[in-house]
């Protein structure tokens, strides 16, 4: 039996369009951006794809364009599990900034350290900023020891693979095919983990907007086959475009 697993990065957002440094900050889909979730729906309708559940973060971006896809879909009646640990990874102080000035500041390597390295986390979040998640209300149930003033994608990693192996993967060993919509830097652990990317080459692997990973997996959950849906060269394009991102050209 192949299990089905998709995952989605959220459609353009309004830093994305901006290019800004997004992280847990709680912004809402461009105009472009619900259109990109609108086609991502019906490329997987065009799949014949029949989920069991979908799950996703809780920043807005993210699950209106899991509400989207699955309204284009006519799967709108799913059970959705909202997890903080499908979260993008926190950009520490860097969340805000312009991405283009931050690299004329910094300079393209320093940048891309902080952006795309494995275990290199940006310069922390100060505890006593507004923006600290320890002042959002949505996670006011958690110790406030596990949430981020930055993050790395190893330690995004810390924090996604529980909810891998807690939710996710007995889903999938039950049978269930299943959706889950989250971010970049979310969504680039768990394939680093799904395909044992090596720490050095997940630095080149980006994650476009609006466009279903599909993972094929044996009853092991090994992957048997993974592919982006629709064209593959719009999504080579689109991953460029992240890519390219920090380099304001």
């Amino acid at each position: 039996m192949t299990r089905k697993l998709v995952l989605l990065r959220h459609g353009q957002s309004q830093w994305n369009l901006e290019n800004r440094f997004t992280g847990w900050v709680d912004v809402d889909l461009t105009e472009q951006g619900r259109t990109e979730a609108e086609a991502a729906g019906r490329l997987m309708a065009d799949e014949g794809l029949h989920f069991d559940a979908a799950h996703t973060s809780v920043l807005l971006r993210a699950i209106r364009t899991l509400n989207t896809a699955l309204d284009a879909m006519d799967q709108l009646w799913l059970p959705v599990q909202k997890s903080w640990r499908l979260n993008e990874r926190h950009y520490g102080a860097l969340q805000g900034l312009d991405k283009a000035e931050t690299t004329a500041r910094h300079g393209e390597d320093q940048v891309k350290i902080w952006r795309r390295s494995y275990d290199i986390p940006p310069p922390p979040m100060d505890a006593d900023d507004k923006g600290h998640p320890r002042f959002d209300r949505r996670y006011a149930g958690l110790d406030t020891r596990v949430l981020p003033a930055t993050e790395s994608l190893a330690t995004t990693l810390e924090r996604v693979l529980p909810y891998w192996h807690d939710h996710l993967a007995p889903e999938l060993t039950a049978g269930r095919t299943l959706l889950v919509t989250a971010h970049g830097n979310s969504l680039r652990a768990l394939y680093k983990y799904l395909l044992d990317v090596p720490d050095d080459a997940i630095t080149e692997v980006n994650i476009p907007t609006g466009i279903p990973l599909l993972f094929e997996l044996e009853d092991d959950l090994r992957v048997r086959d993974s592919r982006y849906l629709g064209d593959p060269e719009a999504a080579k394009k689109a991953a460029e475009a992240v890519a390219a991102q920090a380099k304001g050209g």
